[in-house]
């Protein structure tokens, strides 16, 4: 390990492609190389806020492998524990464009990916323990069974540890062989965390509730400490076990691609709680973070550094 761990996750890391002109992908003839993953854009956005973050993964022996390998360096993450496999390939994905702020189509390319193939082998317990917290999304349990068992043990020693851990439903059905086995397996990560994160329909569909109120106490009543309802352009809806209110959007003149948009979220939340932060402080910063993911192409260009942060947020305090 070469840095000091203050954030650890673990997920697939892909290579994406995305197109360069509107219309189908099959009529795209040029597309912009960028990286993708869920749980790396969160790790990439605290990076860039001076947190130590390391990365738990598997790729292949290909350019796409050495691709996410060389972005995790640029990115400051520690990539001591992303493995090179060479049995399987990267993963990989294209995304269409879009000019009217609707989500843009999406085909990932990941089956039997080297990441699908993460399982307790890739389990660190000294390295684990050295992260004082630990953000997990819905995708990387969705991948294979082994990953599965992984995301259960990374949560289960965390939280043995006496460790932080947030959790962001993140959800992909089409990963899942049902409905209910995704519900009731990602309901399960979300008992064994602190903080969780999902947005509103995520919420109906995890839960059968159908208001942030609801949504949120359902979480609380099985085990999370603080949970925050992302409404989209409504903002956010929080709860505690003492506390509970709605924090507003932030403002966006244009939205140009709307993915990410929730790890975004996720990055300024997590941030601001490790740093003391009150929940509704952290709220703010998770709406002001994910409003910036929306307004570039690319998963996480948006994300900001801490220089960028604080100039931002000391603007926002002369208001």
């Amino acid at each position: 390990m070469s840095i000091p761990l203050d954030v650890l996750t673990y997920g697939e890391a892909m290579a994406l492609f995305v197109a360069d002109e509107t219309g189908p992908l099959e009529t795209v003839g040029h597309f912009t190389k960028r990286i993708a993953g869920a749980d790396l854009n969160v790790a990439i956005g605290l990076a860039r806020l001076g947190f130590g973050v390391g990365y738990v993964s598997r790729v292949g022996a290909d350019s796409f492998g050495r691709y996410v390998v060389d972005t995790l360096a640029r990115e400051g993450i520690d990539a001591s524990h992303v493995s090179v496999d060479p049995r399987y390939p990267t993963g990989f994905q294209m995304k269409g464009k879009q000019t009217d702020g609707r989500d843009p189509a999406i085909e990932y390319f990941r089956k039997g990916s080297a990441a699908s193939h993460l399982s307790l082998d890739d389990f660190d317990a000294e390295y684990v323990a050295a992260a004082r917290h630990l953000h997990l999304t819905g995708v990387a349990p969705a991948i294979s069974a082994t990953s599965r068992e992984l995301a259960f043990r990374l949560a289960e020693s965390m939280r043995a540890a006496g460790k932080t851990i947030s959790f962001d439903p993140n959800l992909r059905p089409t990963l899942w062989p049902s409905r209910e086995t995704m519900a009731a397996t990602l309901n399960a990560l979300a008992a064994l965390s602190d903080w969780v994160l999902p947005g509103l329909d995520e919420g109906i569909a995890l839960t059968g509730y159908d208001t942030p109120e609801d949504v949120a106490r359902f979480y609380l009543d099985h085990g999370a400490r603080g949970v925050i309802v992302k409404l989209g352009a409504q903002g956010a809806y929080f709860r505690t076990a003492d506390s509970a209110g709605y924090v507003a959007a932030q403002p966006v003149a244009e939205v140009v691609d709307t993915v990410g948009a929730g790890d975004g979220f996720a990055v300024g939340v997590v941030s601001a709680l490790l740093e003391g932060r009150d929940l509704p402080t952290a709220v703010a910063r998770g709406n002001r973070i994910g409003a910036l993911a929306i307004q570039v192409i690319g998963d996480s260009e948006g994300l900001p550094t801490r220089t960028e942060l604080d100039r931002l947020e000391s603007s926002a305090a002369l208001i």
